[in-house]
């Protein structure tokens, strides 16, 4: 990747001429943990060897009685059921907390610590005063957890693939010769058709600025990518997918993307909000599990997923994270991360990576759940397509009768008529979880049908 450092290096240098460089400047909090107390603290840390009690609230759920009746009837509700005395219990199979870790007691503890301490933190940009000597700690546990250089904090997810798709468009932008680009300096970018929204968003925004063309490849199909690699003429290469993609459940073929990567010398950036803790002897994500990570110059992660807390974070090297501090809008201009919360994502990072036996139990539910029904999944996320809204409905509705928390996937989040079940396991469930709930399902869904046409089949109600 001679060519991109060069690039990115060139475009720090216009952005230092111009003043535009930006800075990140922790703020110390009183009574802040200095480098040794932080490593007192983190020994402090109690992490478990097997499921605890308190392990089942992250997928035992609540819900209000008329609550429970309007879903049943798809009914709309705004969620103002207050002074309900009556409640039903769901067993969630919809969320992304795969781990089970937003119940965990020691991240729920370093929050209420941090919040008792220094309350919110300064409230701010992290280019102004929100970043703080909480923040920087979860970045470097982070670039040490991706195998990357630097990290750069953000607020969400969505944000983060935001301000990368920006940054990377800006690029073009800084290096053209004239105003706007010419489209021999534009950046290419190469998008796989299942990418998230937040991707897609960033992307169409970079394109609105002049500053990017997009091409789209056919969903996993490394030939397509390769014949629009070939023939693209433009020397500035970026190729941005999933890694573990969050509606179909697949993964992206990492090793063909590498190697695809070393012919034609393109910038390959990673989403691997669904992959990170997941995947991965340590929990690294699915560069790891693959063995790749050398390989992926960029990757985008989450905190809000199977670590159980929130926020956001891009995973570079340091020259990267000066360029996209001071060009990537969704991080400049959002308020920081509550300090509460950095120091829960803190812990949280510490737990997933020592309690192995969590990881060990969502790939042994996969199994359960493939042994059961004979739908040759790969993934904690399970794609049941129905077909129809209607279907959809009906479906979600005959396990909801029978205590699950299933939601139905319609438009505008998938496409039409291709309206599914999106069912995630997590490591919290228990084997016999897995087997009540296959048996609900096996009432609205033929097995045998998804077995035939894998994961992208349509299952007949």
């Amino acid at each position: 990747m001679r060519h991109w450092d060069q690039w990115v290096e060139e475009a720090l240098h216009k952005l230092d001429r111009l003043q535009l460089l930006r800075s990140l400047r922790p703020i110390y909090l009183h009574n802040g943990p200095t480098q040794e107390a932080q490593k007192s603290a983190e020994d402090e840390f109690n992490v478990f060897d097997e499921m605890q009690t308190w392990d089942r609230s992250s997928v035992e759920v609540h819900i209000p009685e008329p609550t429970f009746e309007k879903w049943l009837h798809d009914i709309p509700s705004s969620g103002d059921e207050e002074g309900t005395q009556k409640f039903k219990k769901l067993l969630l199979f919809s969320g992304n907390d795969y781990l089970g870790l937003s119940s965990h007691p020691t991240i729920g503890k370093a929050a209420a610590k941090a919040a008792l301490e220094h309350g919110m933190g300064p409230r701010g940009s992290a280019l102004i005063c929100g970043y703080t000597d909480y923040h920087r700690r979860l970045e470097s546990c982070l670039s040490d957890l991706k195998k990357k250089e630097d990290c750069l904090l953000c607020p969400t997810g969505f944000a983060a693939n935001m301000a990368l798709m920006v940054a990377l468009g800006n690029v073009g932008s800084l290096l053209s010769a004239g105003k706007m680009p010419l489209t021999n300096e534009k950046i290419a970018v190469f998008s796989d058709a299942l990418n998230h929204a937040s991707i897609i968003d960033g992307i169409r925004l970079a394109e609105r600025q002049k500053s990017v063309e997009i091409f789209i490849y056919r969903h996993c199909d490394m030939a397509h990518l390769n014949a629009l690699l070939s023939s693209c003429t433009m020397r500035k290469k970026v190729v941005v997918t999933d890694s573990l993609f969050s509606m179909d459940g697949d993964f992206a073929p990492i090793t063909e993307l590498v190697k695809l990567r070393r012919e034609h010398d393109f910038l390959l950036v990673i989403d691997d909000a669904h992959g990170t803790f997941v995947c991965g002897k340590n929990g690294g994500g699915v560069a790891e599990e693959y063995n790749c990570e050398g390989d992926v110059d960029i990757c985008v992660g989450t905190l809000s997923k199977a670590a159980g807390c929130h926020g956001g974070f891009i995973a570079c090297s340091k020259r990267w994270k000066q360029f996209i501090q001071s060009r990537g809008r969704s991080f400049i201009f959002s308020t920081a991360t509550p300090v509460p919360i950095a120091a829960a994502a803190h812990a949280a990072v510490f737990v997933a990576r020592k309690e192995t036996w969590r990881r060990r139990e969502i790939w042994n539910r996969v199994k359960d759940f493939r042994a059961l029904t004979g739908i040759p999944i790969n993934s904690p996320i399970i794609s049941l397509i129905v077909g129809s809204e209607e279907k959809a409905l009906q479906a979600s509705q005959s396990l909801l009768k029978s205590g699950f928390h299933v939601t139905a996937i319609r438009p505008p989040t998938v496409p039409p008529n291709s309206c599914r079940l999106r069912v995630t396991l997590s490591a919290t469930h228990t084997r016999n979880d897995v087997e009540r709930f296959t048996a609900a399902l096996s009432r609205c869904v033929n097995f045998q049908e998804i077995g035939i046409h894998g994961s992208n089949g349509y299952a007949r109600l």
